[in-house]
């Protein structure tokens, strides 16, 4: 009888660094610079020993953006241009975006591109300030 072959797997995407505990989104909240337009609002925060790592996101994607399948396009379009854009952002740094309402059109009109451009003029204001 034949051996089964064994399962190969893929190389898996390294983890991304995310904010991930109430605590970090509080302090980037209180203590971080905001930065708004329509579609989103950036928060960003230094942090202080961990600086020689890169940035880290966190998202917020309420309700009022969608139902369940379009936040979770927003979030998916939005990870995928901050991991484009996040040369833009200071290294240590930690940043929350907050989706309004009409990321959804911007994200069903122009798709990663107009999230892509409008998430980098926020985060360019962030890195200069």
């Amino acid at each position: 009888m034949d051996e089964p072959t064994p399962h190969i797997r893929s190389p898996r995407r390294p983890r991304r660094r995310r904010l991930s505990r109430s605590a970090e989104f509080e302090r980037a909240y209180r203590q971080g610079r905001s930065h708004g337009n329509r579609h989103f609002v950036v928060y960003a925060f230094p942090r202080g020993a961990d600086s020689d790592q890169g940035a880290r996101l966190g998202l917020s994607v309420s309700r009022k953006v969608g139902g369940a399948v379009e936040r979770n396009h927003v979030k998916r379009l939005l990870r995928e241009a901050f991991d484009a854009e996040a040369q833009v952002v200071p290294a240590g740094h930690d940043v929350v975006v907050v989706a309004r309402p009409a990321a959804r059109e911007l994200a069903e009109r122009e798709g990663l591109e107009g999230i892509r451009g409008a998430l980098r003029e926020l985060l360019e204001q962030a890195g200069r300030a």
